[in-house]
């Protein structure tokens, strides 16, 4: 998160540190200057996503296929240099920065706020000043990197520090970051993603060493600098009474500058004059107002040096930096060979939440684009709590006898403060001879233990007594059906219409290239589809730690947005069908997608049936959500369900959603109204008499109060 205002400095008081570079010139020099070594650049991904994500829609829930297709020329771009990437991620929120995560987090809240009032004032995406990255995008990004071919890495502490220990310890090119931490560490060079131009591959180098001669330090000086001017570790708050006292003294003040500009220069030129020892540092952890922790400058100077470093300011025998052995004595999990397959699986970013939770019980879920005024749709946090206890039960009670350990929850939704974490009971799902335990579900090979995970995995959603229908899908189809049922059981306010967009969303976004999708222009934006993309992107995230959890039933990239969303069709969806348009036309007139919308539709509403819940019609026309009243939190909510009518299902996928094909006949009856009935055509006695006089075969089932029958999908 780095030092407040330390790259505006650098960029208008020492002008020289900050200087464009041609990373093709530098590799090159590189390539000189240590033959047989490849130049590599090490990446702060964290840092990049938000100049990552270029699509020009980012509102309504991420442009997947378009995300990818950046993704990869950003990729080729670097490769075409013959520069290799190593791609860096948080995979931790340390103590030392919980109150800035939350602070930023609390922020966030009131950014997307701001974005729903105008969605609904304007009915068009905002401008890219308000932009807010999709739902999920830093988790899905690692995903995606991996599948271009790419060495992931997700870290088990701070990710500035293991990029910064990367870089030099593998003699890297440099650092591609946004962090002004990266001034601070003595490390390979720190260029900017902010200012990359990628068609030629130039960009802005920051130099520590100009950095130090304007300030007149050395780099020893630095790590102590940074902790003097406010970082992650020592609270700006502690030190704006030092920060007058060395404005007082300074003779380096200027008016031209602001203030921030002036402490620094106040600070460093106090420091300047330090004796450079232990004893100098003990003094000013008695001058500051440190409170009860009269370490903290110790700590933070101690934070910024990398392996084999020492400091001038810490004995040697003071400098030592266990980050993990304290986590794995306690960790929650006991046996060894499943905590160190989660660890290595973590470090390769192949798995999703699963160390953290086996390690120290905790987990993490940063800001959505939810609506707080939309009192119809709880916060995702809560949506898929139930899920997530499943998860935990398998994760930390199998195989062990007496109560589970609760897990901690760091989620943002309305009403939580974040003042602390919530506290989640594990809860056991229904699985007829109980819960397979992980040596089961990680290790086993066979036919049976993979039946296992995948009746595990869908436990996890109430789906076990699914498990034919959706093998017979292909993967991201019945990953897809998965999460669609969970949702529409457990958030009641959810209808035919909305079913309906999100059916058709995923048969019409098969085929359709990230050009397509791109081309596609949309008249309005409504705020509830905005709100229902990011939920929906956040149950995907649940559906990855179920896998992650289970054995891996399913391959990762079946579970990826790209695969299954995006955001503009799933707008243009949802508003044509709570327009009531027809299913020709919400289906593009392809009258091969007719019979699977049907009976994947038919699929969740006997899934829903069987929970008791009534799937109504709701249709909002062109009516958008434009509600104003604040929600009221209930932290009890589970999804309360109703009773229903559903049709018969009829197992038989059309084409590409069976993993195996089978010919079938084509209903070619038009089909008007479809949402009212859940998935089934409606035809009248007459027309049966009609079509049995006529040969042809139909089972027909009971009439409703109108005299009409209700005529299956096949």
């Amino acid at each position: 998160m780095g030092i407040k205002g330390l790259q505006g400095f650098v960029a208008r008081v020492c002008p020289d540190g900050c200087r464009m570079v041609d990373l093709r010139e530098v590799a090159e020099k590189h390539r000189i200057d240590h033959p047989g070594f490849p130049p590599v650049i090490v990446v702060d991904a964290m840092c990049c996503v938000k100049y990552w994500y270029s699509p020009e829609s980012w509102v309504s829930g991420g442009q997947w296929r378009e995300y990818l297709a950046s993704l990869e020329d950003f990729i080729k771009a670097f490769m075409a240099a013959g520069i290799q990437l190593v791609f860096y991620f948080d995979g931790v929120v340390e103590e030392k920065k919980r109150d800035e995560w939350i602070k930023r987090r609390l922020q966030n809240n009131r950014e997307i706020a701001r974005i729903f009032q105008f969605l609904k004032t304007h009915r068009k995406q905002p401008g890219r000043e308000m932009f807010m990255i999709p739902s999920a995008l830093p988790t899905f990004t690692r995903f995606a990197l991996k599948s271009l071919g790419q060495k992931t890495v997700c870290t088990l502490q701070e990710a500035d520090f293991e990029v910064a220990a990367y870089g030099l310890q593998h003699n890297c090119i440099g650092i591609l970051g946004q962090d002004s931490d990266y001034l601070i560490y003595n490390t390979c060079p720190y260029f900017s993603i902010e200012k990359l131009r990628l068609d030629r591959l130039v960009t802005v180098m920051y130099s520590r060493e100009d950095l130090c001669h304007t300030l007149g330090l050395s780099l020893t000086h630095l790590p102590l600098f940074a902790c003097l001017v406010g970082n992650d570790v020592v609270p700006e708050r502690l030190l704006e009474g030092f920060w007058h006292k060395c404005l007082v003294s300074s003779p380096h003040k200027n008016n031209s500058y602001n203030r921030r500009a002036n402490i620094l220069l106040a600070v460093a030129n106090y420091i300047s004059k330090v004796p450079c020892s232990y004893s100098s540092l003990r003094n000013l952890e008695e001058m500051l107002p440190l409170g009860s922790d009269k370490t903290l400058l110790c700590r933070g100077v101690e934070s910024y040096l990398l392996p084999g470093q020492q400091s001038p300011w810490i004995p040697p025998n003071l400098t030592n930096r266990q980050k993990f052995s304290s986590q794995q004595q306690t960790a929650m999990c006991q046996d060894m060979e499943i905590f160190q397959l989660a660890k290595e699986q973590h470090i390769r970013s192949e798995n999703y939440a699963i160390f953290n939770i086996l390690s120290n019980g905790e987990i993490k879920c940063s800001n959505s684009l939810e609506d707080e005024c939309d009192t119809e749709i709880p916060g995702q946090a809560l949506i898929y709590r139930p899920a997530r206890q499943h998860i935990y039960s398998v994760l930390l009670e199998s195989g062990k006898g007496g109560a589970c350990p609760l897990v901690k929850e760091w989620f943002v939704y309305f009403g939580n403060p974040l003042q602390k974490p919530d506290l989640i009971q594990p809860v056991r799902p229904s699985i007829p001879g109980g819960t397979p335990n992980l040596k089961t579900l990680w290790f086993a090979k066979g036919t049976d233990v993979e039946k296992q995970r995948y009746s595990t995995f869908l436990a996890c959603f109430h789906l076990q007594d699914r498990m034919e229908e959706l093998q017979a899908l292909e993967a991201p189809v019945a990953a897809f059906c998965c999460l669609l049922t969970y949702l529409m059981a457990q958030v009641t306010s959810l209808s035919l219409e909305d079913l309906d967009a999100f059916v058709a969303l995923i048969l019409c976004l098969k085929g359709k290239s990230a050009a397509q999708l791109a081309g596609l222009q949309l008249a309005e934006v409504d705020s509830r589809a905005v709100h229902l993309g990011a939920v929906f992107l956040r149950g995907l995230t649940t559906l990855l730690m179920a896998n992650s959890a289970c054995g891996f039933p399913f391959r990762m990239d079946d579970l990826m947005p790209w695969e299954v969303f995006d955001g503009k069709l799933f707008q243009q969806k949802y508003q044509r069908s709570h327009q009531g348009c027809s299913l020709e036309e919400l289906l593009e007139g392809n009258d091969s997608l007719y019979a699977p919308f049907q009976n994947l539709k038919s699929l969740i509403c006997k899934a829903c049936m069987a929970k008791n819940r009534k799937i109504q019609s709701r249709p909002r026309g062109n009516g958008f959500f434009t509600g104003t009243q604040h929600r009221e939190f209930d932290p009890r909510f589970q999804g309360a369900h109703g009773s229903s009518f559903v049709p018969p299902y009829y197992n038989q996928m059309e084409g590409f959603l069976r993993r195996n094909p089978q010919p079938q006949a084509k209903n070619k009856l038009s089909t008007k109204n479809y949402g009212n009935h859940c998935g089934v055509s409606c035809i009248s006695l007459s027309s049966a008499v009609q079509l049995i006089n006529t040969g042809r075969e139909y089972r027909l089932g009971h009439p409703d109060q109108t005299g009409r029958f209700y005529l299956p999908p096949w």
